[in-house]
Formats: C-alpha cells, structure tokens, sequence
C-alpha cells in the first residue's frame, strides 16, 4: 500500500476509535464515565488483532485483546454483542464492563468494535465495587463470563436485568451499557464506511499494514537502545506488608524481553494482577520509552515479550481477588519498566477513592506528580501513566452527590527536587453531608516516588480522616460533617541540583 494511503487510513481508523469513545461518553449517565471518562474504545481485525484504538484508559486498551479474543472462537452473527468482565476470560477487574460487537460488511466478518467502561458499581461487598480488603472475586462484585447479550440485533432483557439486578444502582448500569452498545455500533458503521469507499480488499489491506508499520517504528525505536540486562526493584504497600516486585530488561537488536521472576507469590489480598493487566501495564511504559507517536495498535507490542511466573502476583489464578491489582499493581509495573532504563518516576498510585451508600455510588482517581524528564520538569496535578482519565469537577461532583469539596488545590513543593523537579501532587478534601462508607486503595504512602540520576524522590501521599492518618488501603464509615483529606504523591526529580 501506497503511504498517502496507508496514512489516511490510519487517519480513518483513529477518527472512528475517537467517534466510538464520543458516542459513549456523551450517551452516559453516570459522573465515572460522562465526567471522568472512564472509558475506553477501539477497533480490531477479524482475527482479533487491535488495529487502532482511541487514547483512552492505558491500563484498559492494552489489555483490550484478551477480551476479543475470549469470544473469538464463538459463532459471530451480524447484530451480535458480547458482553464480560471475568478477569480470568478476558478482563481486568470486575467494574470495568466490555463489550465486543462483531462488524459485519454484507456477509463479511471485517473485525469487531469494542469497549471498555469502569462502572460505579457492579455489586460486591461495599457500595462502588472496590473493597480495599477484599480476598476473593465474589467480595469484588459480578462476575459476567463472556456472553451474548445482543442476538442478531435483539438484546436480550433477561440476561440484562438479571447481570444489573444484582448491582447497586441498576437503572444506571443499564444506562451506561446501553451507551457502550451504541458506541459498538458507531464503530461498526464506520468501519462498513470504509469498505462502501474503499472496498474489502484494500480495508483488509489497510489493516495489515498498520500493524506492520507500528511493527516497525517500534523495532526502530528499540534498536537505538543500548543492548543488555536491566534491572529495577520496588514494593507494594499491601496491607499485610510490602510485596517486592522485580524486573530483568534485556535488549537484543530490535526486540525487548521483560522478565518478572522473582516477584512476590499471588497475595491474599487483592493486589494480584491477571496476566492481561501485567501485560497492558509493559506495553504502556514500552510506548513511553520508544516511540508515543506511533499508532495506536497491536503491532507496536510485537518486538515485546513479557514472562510473570505463573501464581504469582503479576500472573495470578483464580478466583484471587484482584481489583487493586488493575489500579494500583499495574501502576508499580510501569514504574518498574521505566524504572530500569534511568527514568524519575511518577506518583505511581490512582489514589482510588470510592464513596457510597444504599442511594448513591460515587468512585474517583486523582492525579498527582509526574516524574521529571532528562529536560524538563515533571507536570503536576495530571491523570497520565495507567490512569489517564479526568477529574470530576467540583461543581459535578456537588451537584449530583452528598458531598461538599473542602479543598481542590496543587500541592505544592511536593515533587522531588533536582535539576529538573518532579511535578506537585493535589489536596483534595471532601466533608460528608450523609452517612456512606468510603475505601481507599492508594500506593506510595510509605515508600516515596524515587528521582533518577541523583534527582531527590517526590514526597509520599498522605490519607487522613478527620486530621487522623489513614493507611494506604483503608475503609470505614463517614459521618456527616467527617472530613476526608487526600495528598497525592508528588513526582521524582531528574538529575543533581
């Protein structure tokens, strides 16, 4: 294919991936998806390789695949829309909801459309689905295996009332499904656009070799690396203890191996990771490190493998729990990537915060610092690395639940100090008008975000409850007029002063 063509191509595929994450936010209805977009979308072949998706939620897209590829076998039908959240069958953590629509052109299997939506609530032990101390799958919410919830253009009522009757907020839930249905069809109908202008063929075509092209603009990238053995270390702040992953780089020409052997066992608690996570977690921090401006597709993970033993924390079995391990683990797995190739790190923590009561369900992240480049500073109070997302505005946030926001502001002097200094984290302090319960699952609490090249690491995050600290994973209840007071991590520097 000739490259103007290929390029307007890539320029087509990324326009429908943006139209499909369009479409869902805007037809949402709960503050997760339309106010912080929590979402993600994207566009894959009819062998079930990602083509493109829009720039969504990292920790979402890059484990996207595992689930297309759970219904891949299955007989596609035009109309038809799968629907799962098993981490085990092609999931990441139960309140992130796919659906997977194949795209049909006349009697032609193209590809599939899909996305990915974290929801307020899936069920579960606590109100939002995000128990800090949760130790088996059920305590975590619904588990829906892979499952036809459109059969050839009609939905099925029973399995929908049935998988959100036992959530918290149903109305809602259906809702926001009904949006990430509409956004498959958006992708579909754009996809059956190319074909109507350019013909099976060269669409097909076009597919193939965005793949390739991203192919090698990675390979390029990697081959400018030095070869050789890298290695990084570093904890999480389980409540138990600190779990110690461990991280072996090796380049080799033009191809990356990343190795996790010697990480902590599958963990009681709900820091473990399925593969998928670990994997979209190193092909975020692969991006990062090689080349951000390539498309957007499975082809750039191909010069890179992964290897987590087995029953470990970043390869866990079932039925371990896992929702921290989405957020939180897979953060500390990017950190480790970029870690061993001399990058200052980032606040390393979502800093969730899940809020609720029999009346409401309400889950944000919060931004924080960001660790400095070789040759610049480190921005401050952003979603980036496996977040990405927005925050809610206060006035959302004020107008549509029972809390009242204290404070919302740059923490300052709290990235590291250096040559270059790592960005501030934020405070953000909110007081109960109701009773609800709360959870937190945050990191970098007792261990500081590290600088790089004698760079000074960011100053840890802090939770407290009434002026009272909390530790990293924490739940209760709040009273009205309790104060809930939130200091995320600011980022590590770069470099001596």
């Amino acid at each position: 294919m000739d490259p103007v063509t290929l390029q307007v191509m890539v320029g087509a595929l990324r326009a429908a991936c943006d139209e499909m994450g369009v479409v869902l936010v805007r037809s949402a209805h709960s503050a997760n998806i339309k106010e912080r977009r929590d979402s993600s979308t994207g566009l894959f072949d009819a062998s079930g390789e990602m083509v493109m998706q829009a720039e969504h939620i990292p920790v979402h897209l890059g484990a996207m695949p595992f689930a297309v590829a759970a219904v891949l076998e299955e007989e596609q039908r035009p109309g038809d829309a799968w629907i799962l959240n098993d981490p085990y069958r092609g999931g990441t953590h139960l309140p992130d909801i796919t659906l997977v629509s194949p795209v049909f052109w006349r009697d032609e299997l193209v590809g599939f459309a899909a996305s990915r939506a974290h929801h307020a609530d899936v069920g579960g032990k606590l109100p939002g689905s995000m128990p800090a101390d949760s130790r088996t799958l059920d305590e975590e919410g619904v588990v829906i295996p892979p499952s036809r919830l459109v059969n050839e253009g009609e939905l099925d009522e029973a399995l929908l009332a049935d998988i959100t009757g036992r959530m918290r907020g149903p109305d809602q839930r259906r809702a926001d499904l009904r949006a990430q249905l509409a956004a498959g069809r958006t992708g579909g109908a754009r996809l059956c656009d190319l074909v109507d202008r350019y013909g099976l063929d060269t669409v097909r075509e076009a597919m193939n070799e965005t793949l390739d092209y991203a192919e090698r603009r990675t390979r390029a990238r990697i081959e400018e690396l030095p070869d050789g053995v890298r290695e990084s270390r570093d904890m999480l702040e389980a409540a138990d203890g600190d779990l110690e992953l461990r991280l072996r780089a090796e380049v080799a020409g033009n191809e990356l191996r990343l190795d996790f052997a010697g990480s902590a066992e599958q963990h009681d608690g709900n820091m473990n990771c399925p593969l998928a996570v670990t994997l979209s977690a190193c092909y975020f921090a692969v991006r990062v490190l090689t080349d951000p401006d390539v498309p957007a597709c499975a082809g750039a993970h191909r010069p890179v493998s992964v290897s987590a033993p087995e029953g470990s924390l970043l390869n866990a079995r079932p039925p371990a729990a896992v929702v921290a391990g989405n957020v939180e683990t897979s953060s500390r797995v990017a950190d480790l990537v970029l870690a061993a190739f001399g990058r200052a790190l980032g606040q390393g923590t979502m800093n969730n915060l899940t809020l609720g009561n029999d009346r409401f369900t309400y889950y944000e992240t919060l931004g924080g610092g960001q660790g400095a480049c070789p040759d610049a500073d480190g921005p401050s109070a952003v979603h980036v690395a496996m977040s990405n997302t927005l925050n809610t505005p206060v006035e959302a946030l004020e107008l549509e639940f029972p809390l009242r926001a204290v404070e919302y502001a740059v923490r300052r002097e709290s990235g590291g100090a250096g040559h270059w200094s790592g960005g501030d984290g934020v405070v953000r302090e909110l007081e109960a008008l109701d009773e609800m319960n709360f959870s937190l699952i945050t990191e970098r609490r007792r261990h500081a975000p590290p600088g790089a090249d004698g760079g000074e690491p960011g100053q840890p995050g802090r939770n407290l409850l009434n002026g009272d600290e909390l530790p990293p994973k924490a739940s209760g209840t709040l009273r009205p007029g309790d104060r809930l007071r939130i200091e995320t991590p600011g980022g590590g520097g770069h470099g001596a002063r």
